[in-house]
């Protein structure tokens, strides 16, 4: 792809970020939905699971796939194909007759979604090939979870009060069209050097991996941890994981290539993925739940009331960026493990809700860490892997995140629904906590180095093509 002048280079950025803001902002919009949801559905705890992890599910299965088929076609193309999908999937949602339609209409965005983050910041690597610039551009997007986050439940808030659930989705629609018009104008169309070849079986394999452990921790409540159903459901989670590891291992362009996981900043960027957005799926299904159903709230008071957790997000995104950018890493995670965990603390061992001090306290610390987790997780994960695999790097990262969510709402929901309330809140803490132990651990010289011979395997079997492999450097 051609070097574009700094203006050029803005605006692409600013294009892929509006493409994060209607699906960050579709999230958030939709957990102050769910009480209302709840009463015109008629639903029941795991029925607003799944209107949430449905979408997670898919898009987390998708991901890869999106990655690498953008890398082989085209990036410009698939993204513009996502946002078309997203768009058309957020309309049939705003149209839903019940709650089985409109599972199945977040599913169709959840297809459309995963064509567009991964394939975003797979552009924006691309386009900044100056690391600092880089690493910047990333704390910009990564801000842009905090817009969505600030602006979320207070939109979603005054438009489930004024007009109704439904209109939620609404949004959606102008944001997407503006996106797609800006595309085709102004991104560049960039593919891979050497095309990766599709890998149906591991595909398949991973989404068996996904929809049964998902399946199998939401409804274990209602149907029995040890009952048949639930037990198979475990048993092809095993299987599978099982399945995927080896056959991977054995393909030229593996789905999900596991020469990644050698590098330890890679490997921990991936697990503190998955902790940093399972204890965000929780917290913010715990709280909208709590301050809407248990507080009596309405949809626009419980929205101001998360607007501090919000806040801190928009403020410490950009400055983490800058943190990576200036120091590496180490310093965003640990302060971001520190603070989610302290906030989950604050709720399991002294009762946060019980007094609104405790309570605006801990929301101002969940918001402060992970508006740092975000930045250092993306960063790391594209790290001296070579440039034509950016978007299947970007992808792993992006895949850890919605599994985590995921994971994050049935665990946790499957816990409010046996009654442990405080153990949600101890699970929110152990989150926390794996943030904060795995940024020490995998940010530290033997963690680099871990990484500089990886990138060095990666470049020399990856080169027996013929095809130059260029090491996306942050340093």
């Amino acid at each position: 792809m051609p070097e574009l002048t700094h203006r050029r280079r803005m605006l692409v950025l600013g294009i892929c970020c509006m493409s994060l803001l209607i699906v960050s902002l579709d999230n958030t919009i939709l957990n102050v939905a769910l009480p209302s949801m709840q009463k015109d559905f008629h639903a029941s705890v795991s029925g607003l699971q799944w209107t949430i992890d449905a979408y997670l599910v898919v898009i987390a299965s998708l991901l890869l796939l999106s990655g690498s088929t953008a890398d082989r076609l085209g990036r410009k193309k698939i993204f513009r194909i996502g946002l078309v999908l997203f768009t058309i999937g957020s309309v049939l949602c705003s149209l839903a007759p019940g709650l089985g339609w409109l599972i199945a209409f977040r599913m169709v965005q959840a297809v459309g979604g995963s064509m567009l983050n991964p394939v975003a910041m797979s552009i924006i690597t691309n386009t900044f090939s100056d690391p600092r610039e880089r690493a910047r551009a990333i704390g910009v997007w990564g801000g842009v979870v905090g817009i969505s986050m600030a602006a979320g439940p207070i939109v979603g808030g005054a438009l489930v009060q004024s007009v109704g659930w439904r209109s939620i989705f609404w949004i959606n629609l102008p944001v997407g069209l503006v996106a797609l018009a800006l595309t085709s104008r102004y991104i560049p169309e960039s593919r891979a050097p050497r095309p990766r070849r599709v890998d149906p079986v591991g595909q398949v394999l991973v989404i068996a991996l996904l929809g049964s452990l998902t399946y199998g921790i939401i409804e274990g409540s209602d149907a029995g941890w040890t009952s048949p159903l639930i037990v198979g459901c475990f048993a092809v989670t095993v299987l599978a994981l099982l399945g995927l590891t080896r056959y991977e291992k054995r393909r030229t362009d593996p789905l999900i290539d596991m020469r990644f996981f050698r590098s330890a900043p890679f490997s921990g960027a991936t697990v503190i993925a998955v902790s940093g957005f399972a204890a965000l799926g929780g917290f913010l299904f715990l709280n909208t739940l709590y301050l809407q159903n248990d507080r009596g709230l309405s949809a626009l008071d419980a929205g101001l009331y998360m607007l501090p957790m919000a806040l801190m997000c928009l403020v410490f995104a950009p400055l983490s960026g800058r943190l990576v950018a200036s120091r590496g890493p180490r310093l965003s995670l640990v302060l971001a493990g520190t603070a989610m965990t302290a906030s989950g603390v604050l709720f399991a061992a002294l009762d946060a809700q019980s007094s609104n001090a405790l309570l605006f306290i801990s929301y101002v610390l969940f918001g402060i860490g992970f508006g740092l987790v975000n930045a250092p997780i993306t960063n790391t994960a594209v790290s001296g892997m070579p440039r034509s695999q950016a978007g299947v790097a970007a992808a792993v990262a992006s895949t850890s995140r919605q599994i985590g969510q995921s994971l994050g709402v049935a665990v946790i929901g499957a816990a409010l629904a046996a009654g442990l309330h405080t153990a949600a809140w101890w699970i929110i803490v152990g989150c926390g906590a794996s943030v904060l132990i795995l940024g020490t651990l995998t940010s530290g010289r033997w963690a680099r180095g871990t990484a500089e011979r990886a990138a060095d395997l990666l470049m020399a079997e990856d080169s027996a093509d013929g095809t130059p492999r260029i090491p996306v450097s942050t340093s």
